[in-house]
């Protein structure tokens, strides 16, 4: 099974990938194209400096985001949300303060999210793999 994207850590070798979206509080159609642009440069530089990576990322019908990021194992799914999220909440209100004309209580995002893991092979090509492996005797 030799795969290109697979990545070399000291311990490891991995390829870990998510599909991740969440929604604006109250699905508030917000997320205008200037926030976008910025929202996706943001989401990028998160990743950079907490060690994982943004893929690619867009915005939906201005109130919700898609994310396919790319992690190392150590990281959990519940910990790169939570960077993502927290910090870029933070920083969107203080880059554009007329959103708290729409959102109150400092918070953008809704509380939930959506998370998928995303592999570069099947699930039914794993089973069969594994079965493959029976020792036979």
């Amino acid at each position: 099974m030799k795969k290109s994207n697979l990545k070399h850590a000291r311990t490891c070798v991995y390829n870990v990938n998510y599909h991740i979206v969440w929604s604006v509080k109250y699905r508030r159609k917000v997320l205008t194209f200037e926030i976008e642009s910025y929202l996706k440069k943001l989401f990028k530089e998160i990743a950079e400096n907490k060690d994982f990576e943004v893929i690619q990322a867009e915005i939906g019908e201005r109130d919700h985001v898609h994310l396919f990021v790319s992690a190392h194992p150590k990281h959990s799914p519940s910990y790169i949300v939570k960077m993502l999220k927290g910090i870029s909440g933070r920083k969107l209100f203080m880059e554009f303060p007329e959103l708290s004309k729409k959102l109150w209580k400092g918070r953008l995002w809704n509380s939930s999210y959506y998370l998928e893991t995303i592999g570069s092979i099947s699930e039914e090509a794993i089973k069969k793999y594994i079965e493959g492996q029976k020792t036979r005797g």
